[in-house]
């Protein structure tokens, strides 16, 4: 299994609280990589919100061909942060190139452009950053969009966060969410590393999607670009999201009753029956099938977790108003949020959905089978 680290507060943190918080969860990890994904930046970048952020790694080659491509863009270089490596013997990290954390301003046309046109410009451009540096592995690209920072390595997350230098000079933000990651499917690919971005939608999952290939088919016919290259079975539950929530306009709620869907019978005790029968039947292929916990952020800044309705992987939300945590285990939340209400804990189970609002502000439990 893998082990999940989320944290969202009214203040700015360093990223280590949550890798500190998956090095007390490491039996659950096997350390063969870390990834996360930082919302709502603070230090160098609490300024620079509209600027759209480019995080990735490349070789030598990588970034010259990521610097023409850009310039021929229109893209102009507004900022640029480089971690400061530590390297140190024994350690499971292997440094391969240039970490890539570079806000752009958008092409001089784009500055007036409706929001669509650019988040369908970044899109294009992420896609295609990502399909040239797959040719020869010169370029990995893991998102590009305002107030968002992706980094993914491989090795022990707690060595890959000191080997980027985040416990001296560290990256802040008031969201992160992290993954120490159990390699059991694939062979180690740094894109099939959690978290999953996707358009401001952002999830992370422990277990396996068993459904994956009808997932998967079903999304590709969906016409959208960024439905594609999956190198884990997990981005599907990101791109589902996206897909419920963005492409069709539902509530996020009505994101569980998709991937879960209740049984007939459980669909007449809710008020909106009639409606969950059409959704039930329209998208069946999006069905999950576990066992998993998922957590993720939306685009306004709400955190949430669920469950697979028939086989539950360990999850618990706790914390105070401005300060919650969502992990995999009670000592990561122990490590994050020490000073809470252990009694007001929260553990989700089969139709729960635990929703913290935009800058922590509460927590609240949607019963799916109550809706």
């Amino acid at each position: 299994m893998c082990r999940l680290s989320a944290i969202t507060a009214d203040k700015y943190f360093s990223v280590m609280d949550n890798i500190r918080a998956l090095d007390t969860m490491k039996e659950g990890h096997d350390g063969s990589g870390l990834g996360f994904v930082l919302k709502d930046l603070g230090g160098d970048f609490k300024d620079l919100k509209e600027y759209p952020i480019l995080s990735g790694i490349c070789t030598d080659s990588g970034r010259r061909k990521l610097d023409d491509y850009m310039k021929q863009a229109g893209f102009k270089v507004k900022f640029m942060w480089e971690p400061q490596i530590c390297e140190k013997a024994g350690s499971s990290v292997v440094k391969r190139g240039h970490y890539l954390t570079t806000a752009y301003q958008y092409p001089d046309e784009y500055i007036n452009r409706s929001q669509d046109e650019k988040e369908a410009l970044l899109t294009k451009t992420r896609l295609r950053l990502r399909d040239e540096g797959l040719k020869n592995n010169s370029l990995y690209i893991f998102s590009f969009w305002p107030d968002i920072i992706t980094m993914k390595e491989v090795g022990d997350p707690l060595e890959v966060g000191e080997f980027f230098g985040l416990d001296k000079k560290p990256l802040t933000a008031k969201i992160a969410m992290a993954q120490g990651r159990q390699n059991t499917n694939y062979a180690i690919d740094l894109y099939a590393c959690h978290p999953f971005f996707l358009q401001g939608y952002c999830t992370m999952t422990n277990g396996e999607n068993t459904a994956f290939v009808p997932n998967r088919d079903y999304l590709l016919r969906r016409n959208f670009p960024g439905y594609r290259n999956y190198k884990s079975d997990s981005e599907i539950f990101c791109h589902t999201l996206h897909f419920v929530h963005k492409r069709l306009g539902y509530p996020l709620r009505y994101y569980k009753d998709v991937i879960t869907p209740l049984t007939n019978n459980e669909i007449d005790g809710r008020s909106d029956a009639e409606a969950l029968r059409l959704i039930k039947k329209s998208l069946r292929p999006l069905c999950i099938d576990g066992p998993n916990c998922v957590i993720g952020f939306m685009p306004d800044g709400s955190v949430f977790m669920l469950q697979d309705s028939k086989k539950l992987r360990p999850g618990i939300v706790g914390g105070t108003t401005g300060h919650y945590g969502l992990m995999s285990e009670e000592c990561g939340l122990d490590q994050a949020v020490p000073k809470r209400k252990r009694e007001d804990d929260i553990f989700p189970m089969r139709y729960d959905f635990v929703v913290i609002s935009p800058n922590a502000k509460e927590v609240q439990v949607w019963n799916q089978l109550k809706g």
